[in-house]
């Protein structure tokens, strides 16, 4: 038995085959890896972002997801009966605090719940949350005050809520909350057949890596020293196309760390293991 086979192997696998897939943020880092593997994997990919690509797209729709104009004019134009989402687009915590929370949670949720009636029977909702949600038990008051927020009421939740820029805590608060609300939903379209998961990627090597460095200084040089590399966008969207194949669809409102070791790392040091 291959103990490690080559990526052309599975590659040619398949695993997606006559299935159309929606990724925001499709024109870089994980985005741009997951859309190129949906197509190595069979799939057609309807691309979503604010820039312009035309790699490993079959459709390009441009929208910024911080407006809800766009995304409710996004959702009319996109067509129906799409077999999955790989929800991948957001803001780094070197964004506006508010921002962050429009992009990487309101219009993340908002598009999403406005996209579940459109979607095939049977199709996959894939969020890219972060090791950054690690703490979401410490940050449940917040994440339930946020179950209802909308995008006029942010820039009240960020002063109300102490989730501003100081320290990424915009970005860490985004991902916390999507790993719950990835969670709460495990069952809400099930007799469609419509599921939901999240992905955690640890630290991972894309443009926006530095801005975690800057943002987190010595904290993220500890977690770098811990560490044997930073991930690659190669790392995760395997593990996004594995959760949009059909070979999944019993696994419902679970979050995959895909971080290195890392969450484990930091589980094993919180019960001195």
């Amino acid at each position: 038995m291959q103990a490690n086979p080559s990526k052309g192997s599975w590659e040619r696998s398949g695993l997606l085959d006559g299935k159309t897939i929606i990724v925001t943020g499709c024109a870089s880092g994980i985005g741009l890896e997951t859309a190129r593997l949906i197509k190595a994997l069979g799939g057609d990919v309807i691309g979503v972002d604010r820039d312009m690509t035309t790699e490993h797209v079959d459709e390009l729709y441009r929208a910024d997801l911080s407006e809800r104009r766009m995304i409710d004019a996004l959702v009319r134009a996109l067509p129906e009966g799409c077999d999955g989402i790989a929800n991948v687009a957001g803001l780094p915590p070197t964004a506006p605090a508010a921002l962050v929370l429009k992009v990487n949670l309101v219009g993340l949720k908002y598009f999403t719940e406005r996209m579940v009636p459109r979607l095939a029977d049977g199709a996959s909702i894939v969020n890219l949350a972060s090791l950054a949600g690690f703490g979401w038990p410490q940050a449940v008051e917040s994440i339930r005050a946020s179950e209802q927020l909308d995008f006029d009421g942010v820039d009240a939740f960020v002063r109300n809520h102490g989730v501003g820029d100081e320290g990424g805590r915009s970005y860490f608060f985004t991902k916390e909350a999507l790993i719950a609300w990835t969670m709460k939903h495990r069952w809400t379209w099930r007799e469609r057949g419509i599921r939901m998961n999240a992905i955690s990627p640890g630290p991972v090597d894309t443009p926006i890596l530095k801005d975690f460095i800057e943002t987190l200084g010595a904290r993220a040089e500890e977690d770098m020293r811990v560490m044997d590399r930073p991930g690659r966008p190669e790392d995760i969207a395997p593990v996004v196309a594995f959760l949009l194949s059909d070979m999944t669809t019993w696994i419902r409102g679970t979050n995959i760390p895909v971080d290195g070791g890392m969450s484990s790392y930091l589980l094993c040091n919180m019960h001195a293991l």
